[in-house]
């Protein structure tokens, strides 16, 4: 006699797949990962300290000041251009930044950045000796998305940029810069078969986002994002119609934005197809 499915306890299960899901998009953006501290969010451009001895890296924004704490350790002094909340793509930077950079030994760009770009003429005028780094070399970009700091896998090639100058500039511990960034490739490789993991039971693949950050992340892992916002424009009435269908369609209620883009439009759009938006 066959065993009759019970419907509501598979339902369930796919409800708790589905909200691992968010938790792990979570993680990617404040970017905890095992094996060493978190980067101070405080903008320590406005009061970085001289520490002889040690490396004075600046970079653009806090995912990378992360990852080069993760290398470096306390041989790296990091300050970070970009404060949180602030839009990567179209910040400003300061007098007071160019002259504090004017005494950095290295700048570590993200790649791709619109507002980095921008910048680079400038910072290379303040600073002739300073080293600079695109950390995003050997990386495939789509045109339209420099997010590569929400894929663990791309993160994986910068980190390895990263660690390659840092022993440049400090050949003496190149098998501590070495070795930190093996146990951070190995934070990685778990954290990317940790998502695996989870994903593997959510039958619910697309998402919806304000902004699109998150398209290297769905590409790896089999998902797809939807996003509202595309190329820094807002949608067409016409438009904004089909994606409000295409959410209705799927089931999905639920958008995510971030602080630094409109929350208005994202609240509207959760709005019309009866959702919520959850910040990242």
């Amino acid at each position: 006699m066959p065993v009759e499915r019970d419907w509501k306890i598979d339902i369930e299960r796919e409800e708790k797949m589905r909200k691992k899901l968010w938790p792990v998009l979570l993680l990617l953006g404040i970017l905890i990962l095992p094996g060493c501290k978190p980067a101070s969010q405080s903008n320590p451009v406005l009061d970085a300290e001289e520490h002889t001895g040690k490396i004075k890296a600046f970079v653009s924004i806090l995912p990378q000041a992360y990852f080069v704490e993760c290398i470096g350790g306390d041989k790296v002094d990091v300050s970070v251009m970009i404060p949180p909340g602030a839009n990567p793509e179209n910040y400003e930077i300061s007098r007071a930044q160019l002259k504090e950079l004017s005494t950095a030994d290295v700048y570590i760009m993200s790649g791709k950045l619109p507002s980095e770009e921008i910048w680079l003429p400038r910072l290379i005028a303040a600073n002739k000796k300073m080293l600079v780094l695109d950390s995003s070399q050997s990386i495939d970009f789509d045109e339209h998305n420099p997010h590569i700091w929400l894929s663990p896998r791309l993160v994986k090639k910068q980190a390895a940029n990263i660690a390659e100058t840092l022993i440049q500039l400090d050949p003496d511990n190149k098998a501590f810069y070495s070795r930190n960034l093996e146990q951070l490739l190995l934070a990685l490789d778990e954290l990317d078969k940790e998502i695996e993991e989870i994903l593997s039971g959510v039958k619910q693949k697309s998402f919806i986002v304000y902004h699109p950050a998150w398209g290297y992340f769905a590409r790896d892992y089999g998902l797809e994002e939807i996003a509202i916002e595309e190329h820094g424009k807002e949608p067409g009435a016409r438009e904004l119609a089909r994606l409000v269908e295409e959410a209705r369609a799927k089931k999905i209620n639920e958008v995510f934005a971030s602080p630094q883009h409109s929350s208005r439009s994202a609240e509207v759009f959760a709005q019309e197809i009866g959702g919520k938006v959850v910040f990242l």
